[in-house]
Protein backbone atom coordinates (compact mmCIF):
# COMPACT_ATOMS: atom_id res chain seq x y z
CA UNK A 1 0.00 0.00 0.00
CA UNK A 2 1.10 3.67 -0.49
CA UNK A 3 2.42 5.23 2.35
CA UNK A 4 -0.68 7.93 1.99
CA UNK A 5 -3.20 5.09 2.26
CA UNK A 6 -1.48 3.82 5.50
CA UNK A 7 -1.97 6.91 6.97
CA UNK A 8 -5.05 7.14 5.86
CA UNK A 9 -5.71 3.40 7.36
CA UNK A 10 -4.30 4.51 10.92
CA UNK A 11 -5.81 7.71 11.00
CA UNK A 12 -9.45 5.68 10.34
CA UNK A 13 -8.69 3.17 13.08
CA UNK A 14 -7.97 6.71 15.40
CA UNK A 15 -11.41 7.66 14.67
CA UNK A 16 -13.34 4.81 14.75
CA UNK A 17 -11.02 3.72 18.31
CA UNK A 18 -12.11 7.13 20.38
CA UNK A 19 -15.70 7.13 19.17
CA UNK A 20 -16.13 4.10 21.76
CA UNK A 21 -15.91 7.00 24.65
CA UNK A 22 -18.35 8.61 22.26
CA UNK A 23 -20.80 5.77 22.32
CA UNK A 24 -20.18 5.02 26.71
CA UNK A 25 -21.16 8.62 26.73
CA UNK A 26 -24.16 8.84 24.75
CA UNK A 27 -25.70 5.19 25.64
CA UNK A 28 -25.93 6.46 29.49
CA UNK A 29 -28.05 9.17 28.32
CA UNK A 30 -29.87 7.64 25.33
CA UNK A 31 -30.95 4.59 24.22
CA UNK A 32 -28.83 2.94 21.97
CA UNK A 33 -30.86 2.10 19.23
CA UNK A 34 -31.94 5.67 19.33
CA UNK A 35 -28.67 6.91 19.62
CA UNK A 36 -27.69 4.81 16.68
CA UNK A 37 -30.57 6.43 14.54
CA UNK A 38 -29.40 9.70 15.57
CA UNK A 39 -25.99 8.91 14.33
CA UNK A 40 -27.13 8.54 10.88
CA UNK A 41 -29.97 10.68 10.61
CA UNK A 42 -27.23 13.38 11.15
CA UNK A 43 -24.78 11.93 9.14
CA UNK A 44 -27.03 12.13 6.34
CA UNK A 45 -28.44 15.22 6.45
CA UNK A 46 -27.58 17.73 5.66
CA UNK A 47 -25.41 15.97 3.70
CA UNK A 48 -27.65 14.64 0.81
CA UNK A 49 -28.45 17.86 -0.24
CA UNK A 50 -24.44 19.12 -1.21
CA UNK A 51 -23.60 15.43 -2.75
CA UNK A 52 -25.51 13.81 -5.96
CA UNK A 53 -27.30 10.48 -5.69
CA UNK A 54 -25.08 7.51 -6.23
CA UNK A 55 -24.87 6.30 -9.76
CA UNK A 56 -25.88 2.59 -8.69
CA UNK A 57 -28.22 0.36 -8.28
CA UNK A 58 -30.30 1.50 -4.90
CA UNK A 59 -30.34 -2.12 -3.37
CA UNK A 60 -26.03 -0.87 -2.61
CA UNK A 61 -26.48 1.65 -0.64
CA UNK A 62 -29.67 0.24 1.08
CA UNK A 63 -27.75 -3.41 2.02
CA UNK A 64 -24.72 -1.24 3.21
CA UNK A 65 -26.65 1.10 5.21
CA UNK A 66 -28.57 -1.76 7.20
CA UNK A 67 -25.88 -3.76 7.66
CA UNK A 68 -23.20 -1.18 9.00
CA UNK A 69 -25.37 0.93 10.35
CA UNK A 70 -28.67 -0.63 11.71
CA UNK A 71 -27.15 -4.03 12.54
CA UNK A 72 -23.93 -3.32 13.38
CA UNK A 73 -23.87 -0.80 15.16
CA UNK A 74 -27.01 -0.83 16.27
CA UNK A 75 -25.72 -4.68 17.88
CA UNK A 76 -22.59 -2.22 19.15
CA UNK A 77 -24.24 0.51 20.95
CA UNK A 78 -26.31 -2.46 22.94
CA UNK A 79 -23.62 -4.06 23.79
CA UNK A 80 -21.92 -0.90 25.49
CA UNK A 81 -25.54 -0.06 26.97
CA UNK A 82 -25.57 -3.23 28.51
CA UNK A 83 -22.37 -3.45 30.20
CA UNK A 84 -19.59 -4.12 27.64
CA UNK A 85 -16.46 -1.26 29.17
CA UNK A 86 -15.94 0.91 25.52
CA UNK A 87 -12.21 -0.57 25.88
CA UNK A 88 -12.91 -4.27 25.48
CA UNK A 89 -15.95 -3.49 23.34
CA UNK A 90 -13.33 -1.64 20.96
CA UNK A 91 -11.14 -5.27 21.16
CA UNK A 92 -14.05 -7.64 20.74
CA UNK A 93 -15.62 -5.88 17.92
CA UNK A 94 -12.25 -6.74 15.74
CA UNK A 95 -12.94 -10.26 15.25
CA UNK A 96 -14.67 -8.55 12.01
CA UNK A 97 -11.40 -8.50 10.85
CA UNK A 98 -11.45 -12.55 10.20
CA UNK A 99 -14.97 -12.39 9.71
CA UNK A 100 -14.18 -10.06 6.53
CA UNK A 101 -10.73 -12.56 5.43
CA UNK A 102 -12.61 -15.42 5.73
CA UNK A 103 -15.92 -14.57 3.55
CA UNK A 104 -13.68 -13.12 1.50
CA UNK A 105 -11.62 -15.81 0.57
CA UNK A 106 -15.32 -17.96 0.41
CA UNK A 107 -17.48 -15.80 -1.75
CA UNK A 108 -14.90 -13.59 -3.36
CA UNK A 109 -11.84 -16.51 -3.43
CA UNK A 110 -9.60 -13.70 -2.68
CA UNK A 111 -5.90 -15.56 -1.97
CA UNK A 112 -4.66 -15.29 1.80
CA UNK A 113 -1.17 -14.39 1.18
CA UNK A 114 1.25 -16.45 4.01
CA UNK A 115 2.33 -13.03 5.78
CA UNK A 116 -1.40 -11.89 5.85
CA UNK A 117 -2.36 -15.00 7.82
CA UNK A 118 0.81 -15.28 9.70
CA UNK A 119 0.09 -11.50 10.94
CA UNK A 120 -3.43 -12.00 11.21
CA UNK A 121 -2.72 -15.06 13.52
CA UNK A 122 -0.14 -12.68 15.69
CA UNK A 123 -2.78 -9.89 15.82
CA UNK A 124 -5.34 -12.47 17.27
CA UNK A 125 -3.35 -13.94 19.80
CA UNK A 126 -2.95 -9.92 21.17
CA UNK A 127 -6.97 -9.84 20.57
CA UNK A 128 -7.10 -13.17 23.15
CA UNK A 129 -4.50 -11.83 25.50
CA UNK A 130 -6.10 -8.53 26.05
CA UNK A 131 -10.04 -10.79 26.45
CA UNK A 132 -8.52 -12.74 29.40
CA UNK A 133 -6.96 -9.93 30.58
CA UNK A 134 -10.57 -8.37 30.89
CA UNK A 135 -12.70 -11.54 31.12
CA UNK A 136 -13.70 -10.27 34.37
CA UNK A 137 -15.51 -7.77 33.26
CA UNK A 138 -17.11 -9.12 30.39
CA UNK A 139 -21.12 -9.64 31.17
CA UNK A 140 -21.63 -12.80 28.48
CA UNK A 141 -24.87 -10.90 26.62
CA UNK A 142 -23.06 -8.02 25.75
CA UNK A 143 -20.37 -10.06 24.48
CA UNK A 144 -22.12 -12.45 22.60
CA UNK A 145 -24.04 -8.60 20.88
CA UNK A 146 -20.85 -7.67 20.20
CA UNK A 147 -19.22 -10.82 18.49
CA UNK A 148 -22.59 -10.87 16.23
CA UNK A 149 -21.51 -6.81 15.34
CA UNK A 150 -18.29 -7.98 14.51
CA UNK A 151 -20.06 -10.82 11.59
CA UNK A 152 -21.85 -7.33 10.48
CA UNK A 153 -19.26 -5.50 9.77
CA UNK A 154 -17.98 -8.63 7.98
CA UNK A 155 -20.95 -8.88 6.15
CA UNK A 156 -20.65 -4.46 5.06
CA UNK A 157 -16.63 -4.95 4.07
CA UNK A 158 -18.17 -7.49 1.51
CA UNK A 159 -20.90 -5.34 0.16
CA UNK A 160 -18.46 -2.66 0.01
CA UNK A 161 -16.20 -4.48 -2.28
CA UNK A 162 -18.76 -6.37 -4.55
CA UNK A 163 -20.75 -3.23 -5.33
CA UNK A 164 -20.40 -1.72 -8.53
CA UNK A 165 -17.84 1.19 -8.56
CA UNK A 166 -18.65 4.47 -7.07
CA UNK A 167 -17.87 7.99 -5.57
CA UNK A 168 -17.23 7.16 -1.85
CA UNK A 169 -18.61 10.40 -0.27
CA UNK A 170 -22.27 10.48 -2.16
CA UNK A 171 -22.08 6.30 -1.24
CA UNK A 172 -21.50 7.03 2.77
CA UNK A 173 -23.78 10.18 2.74
CA UNK A 174 -27.08 8.32 1.15
CA UNK A 175 -26.50 4.63 2.57
CA UNK A 176 -26.46 6.05 6.09
CA UNK A 177 -30.12 7.32 5.32
CA UNK A 178 -30.95 3.89 5.33
CA UNK A 179 -30.59 3.37 9.18
CA UNK A 180 -32.35 5.72 10.88
CA UNK A 181 -36.10 4.82 10.11
CA UNK A 182 -35.43 1.04 11.29
CA UNK A 183 -33.33 1.92 13.88
CA UNK A 184 -36.17 3.93 15.34
CA UNK A 185 -38.74 1.38 14.72
CA UNK A 186 -37.05 -0.94 16.48
CA UNK A 187 -36.28 1.56 19.16
CA UNK A 188 -39.86 1.56 19.80
CA UNK A 189 -40.27 -1.71 19.92
CA UNK A 190 -37.54 -2.25 22.06
CA UNK A 191 -37.06 0.51 24.16
CA UNK A 192 -40.08 2.26 24.17
CA UNK A 193 -39.13 5.29 23.02
CA UNK A 194 -41.27 7.63 20.34
CA UNK A 195 -40.67 6.78 16.90
CA UNK A 196 -37.47 8.75 16.87
CA UNK A 197 -38.27 11.05 19.67
CA UNK A 198 -35.90 11.39 22.91
CA UNK A 199 -37.42 11.43 26.40
CA UNK A 200 -35.43 14.92 26.97
CA UNK A 201 -33.09 17.41 25.15
CA UNK A 202 -29.86 15.65 25.65
CA UNK A 203 -26.92 17.23 27.32
CA UNK A 204 -24.09 18.84 25.98
CA UNK A 205 -21.48 15.93 26.20
CA UNK A 206 -24.26 14.05 24.45
CA UNK A 207 -24.42 16.30 21.73
CA UNK A 208 -21.12 16.67 21.24
CA UNK A 209 -20.47 12.55 20.94
CA UNK A 210 -23.70 12.45 18.45
CA UNK A 211 -21.74 14.98 16.32
CA UNK A 212 -18.61 12.95 16.55
CA UNK A 213 -20.16 9.55 15.70
CA UNK A 214 -22.30 11.55 12.88
CA UNK A 215 -19.44 13.26 10.98
CA UNK A 216 -15.66 12.59 11.75
CA UNK A 217 -16.64 9.08 12.55
CA UNK A 218 -19.39 8.18 9.79
CA UNK A 219 -18.32 11.18 7.16
CA UNK A 220 -15.22 11.03 6.94
CA UNK A 221 -14.22 7.53 8.13
CA UNK A 222 -16.56 5.71 5.58
CA UNK A 223 -15.65 7.41 3.34
CA UNK A 224 -12.22 6.37 3.83
CA UNK A 225 -12.79 2.95 4.68
CA UNK A 226 -15.20 2.08 1.74
CA UNK A 227 -12.56 3.73 -0.77
CA UNK A 228 -9.48 1.87 0.92
CA UNK A 229 -11.47 -1.26 0.55
CA UNK A 230 -12.16 -0.39 -3.17
CA UNK A 231 -8.73 0.00 -3.86
CA UNK A 232 -6.69 -2.79 -2.05
CA UNK A 233 -7.62 -6.44 -1.21
CA UNK A 234 -9.60 -7.03 1.67
CA UNK A 235 -6.88 -9.16 3.47
CA UNK A 236 -4.82 -5.88 3.16
CA UNK A 237 -6.83 -3.15 4.21
CA UNK A 238 -9.12 -5.15 7.68
CA UNK A 239 -5.77 -5.43 9.74
CA UNK A 240 -5.66 -1.86 9.78
CA UNK A 241 -8.89 -1.65 12.13
CA UNK A 242 -6.49 -4.01 14.65
CA UNK A 243 -5.63 -0.47 15.97
CA UNK A 244 -8.93 0.26 16.49
CA UNK A 245 -8.41 -1.21 20.00
CA UNK A 246 -5.13 0.62 20.84
CA UNK A 247 -6.65 3.51 20.73
CA UNK A 248 -10.02 2.43 21.93
CA UNK A 249 -8.33 1.22 24.99
CA UNK A 250 -6.18 4.10 25.51
CA UNK A 251 -9.21 6.37 25.07
CA UNK A 252 -11.48 4.60 27.61
CA UNK A 253 -8.50 4.47 30.06
CA UNK A 254 -8.50 8.19 29.61
CA UNK A 255 -11.99 9.17 29.94
CA UNK A 256 -13.08 6.13 32.23
CA UNK A 257 -10.51 4.96 34.00
CA UNK A 258 -10.07 1.72 32.28
CA UNK A 259 -6.70 0.07 33.67
CA UNK A 260 -4.58 -1.16 30.77
CA UNK A 261 -3.58 -4.39 32.56
CA UNK A 262 -0.20 -6.06 31.65
CA UNK A 263 -1.90 -8.33 29.08
CA UNK A 264 -3.54 -6.06 27.69
CA UNK A 265 -0.29 -3.94 26.88
CA UNK A 266 1.24 -7.55 25.64
CA UNK A 267 -1.56 -7.53 23.32
CA UNK A 268 -1.52 -4.46 22.11
CA UNK A 269 2.38 -5.16 21.71
CA UNK A 270 1.08 -8.19 19.69
CA UNK A 271 -1.33 -6.46 17.39
CA UNK A 272 1.29 -3.98 16.36
CA UNK A 273 3.25 -6.85 15.39
CA UNK A 274 0.70 -8.67 13.46
CA UNK A 275 -0.11 -5.70 11.63
CA UNK A 276 3.53 -4.93 10.66
CA UNK A 277 3.61 -8.42 9.30
CA UNK A 278 0.84 -8.00 7.60
CA UNK A 279 1.70 -4.55 5.92
CA UNK A 280 5.34 -5.42 5.24
CA UNK A 281 5.87 -8.97 5.27
CA UNK A 282 5.21 -9.64 1.68
CA UNK A 283 8.11 -7.41 0.71
CA UNK A 284 10.13 -8.00 3.34
CA UNK A 285 9.96 -11.40 2.32
CA UNK A 286 10.24 -10.67 -1.37
CA UNK A 287 13.23 -8.43 -0.72
CA UNK A 288 15.07 -11.26 1.36
CA UNK A 289 14.29 -14.39 -1.32
CA UNK A 290 16.36 -11.57 -3.68
CA UNK A 291 19.36 -11.41 -1.63
CA UNK A 292 19.36 -14.70 -0.54
CA UNK A 293 18.70 -15.97 -4.15
CA UNK A 294 21.91 -13.56 -5.03
CA UNK A 295 25.40 -16.06 -5.82
CA UNK A 296 27.69 -15.03 -3.21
Amino acid sequence: MPIGHILLAISVAAIYGFAFVAIRIGVDEIPPLLLTGYRYLFAAVPLIFFVPIPKIAWRWPIAFGLAQGAVMFGLLFMSIAFGLPPGLASVVVQMQVFFTIVFAAIFMKERVLPSQALGAVIALFGIVAIGVGRANVAPILPFVLCLASAAAWGVANMIAKIMPKTEPLPFVAWSSLAAPLPLFAASMLLEGTWFGIADQMPSLPVSGSIAFLAWPTTVYAFTAWVFLLRAHSAARVTPFALLIPVFGLSGAAIAFGEELQPLSVIGIALIFAGLAVNVFGEITGRRLRMIWGRPG
